[in-house]
């Protein structure tokens, strides 16, 4: 079950995977969110042009049982939701003051972060969590800023004494992934859930018996069908101005929620390794 789910933010993930008549039901719901929860399926049918047999179609693509709940939920997204935060994400804009910069980053990290909880499945996190204690080994897999993202894991585990490596280039990861075995974790970050060389590099490790996680979008991907665990994220990338800052933050979170849970599960035993690294790290500082 996920929690604090919000349907709006899924609707918006979701939609481009959609087929063209549930998108045409999602456009609408999206242009139109304050309007929805006084709509009847038939009127709702009607104002997207499509049909009640496809609107039904949606809601139950969306996980709900029927019209009735689907309506509960939008109302409940849009009650959640704060007036100034119903407007999305804010682009760059060329010659934007840098005080405009400062603010609309930090608001849309922020944003990504919090819509990532809404689409979070947190089961899924619990069994990933458990995973990565049980495992001999976990390897990271990620191309571009995704590669940044499996550093910053590769660090954090080996923290607590987890034998774990990144790998971020797509020669490296088809070895990595070729010796493999069945208590290793592969684990593969990807915004798309596209990357050929990530999808390459999962169905070696799924032949060789290793546990597959995946962090990606919110959305139907090949990746997303294949991976053992899927973490999702909600992402902002709305221009090639914006890079992949939201995408990045998002998936930052999820891997310090991870390390986060595994260190508090294993405290007893990995506080020696903590203190350990903490000592040594303040000791190069004090020689600076």
């Amino acid at each position: 079950m996920i929690i604090n789910d919000n349907i709006l933010i899924k609707i918006r993930e979701m939609k481009d995977s959609l087929t063209p008549v549930e998108r045409m039901v999602a456009e609408y719901i999206l242009a139109n969110t304050e309007e929805i929860p006084h709509l009847s399926i038939k009127s709702l049918a009607q104002l997207s042009k499509t049909s009640d047999a496809s609107v039904l179609r949606f809601c139950k693509t969306m996980g709900y049982s029927g019209y009735r709940n689907f309506i509960v939920s939008i109302s409940a997204s849009l009650g959640s939701m704060d007036d100034e935060q119903k407007d999305q994400y804010t682009d760059i804009q060329p010659g934007d003051e840098l005080s405009t910069i400062i603010s609309n980053i930090s608001l849309n990290n922020c944003k990504s972060i919090e819509d990532t909880l809404s689409v979070i499945d947190r089961n899924e996190i619990a069994r990933a969590v458990e995973l990565l204690r049980r495992s001999d080994r976990i390897v990271f897999f990620g191309i571009g800023a995704s590669g940044l993202v499996c550093r910053d894991a590769e660090q954090k585990f080996s923290r607590i004494n987890k034998m774990c490596h990144a790998y971020t280039d797509g020669h490296s990861q088809l070895t990595a992934a070729t010796l493999l075995g069945k208590n290793d974790v592969a684990f593969f970050i990807s915004n798309s859930g596209d990357t050929l060389e990530i999808l390459e590099s999962l169905e070696i490790a799924q032949k060789n018996g290793a546990n597959c996680i995946a962090i990606t979008k919110y959305n139907k991907s090949d990746l997303a069908d294949k991976a053992d665990i899927v973490l999702s994220i909600s992402t902002p990338e709305i221009t090639i101005r914006s890079g992949a800052m939201g995408s990045r933050i998002a998936m930052l979170t999820i891997i310090d929620i991870l390390f986060a849970g595994v260190a508090s599960a294993e405290y007893q035993h990995v506080k020696k390794y903590l203190t350990k690294t903490h000592t040594i790290l303040n000791s190069k500082h004090k020689h600076r």
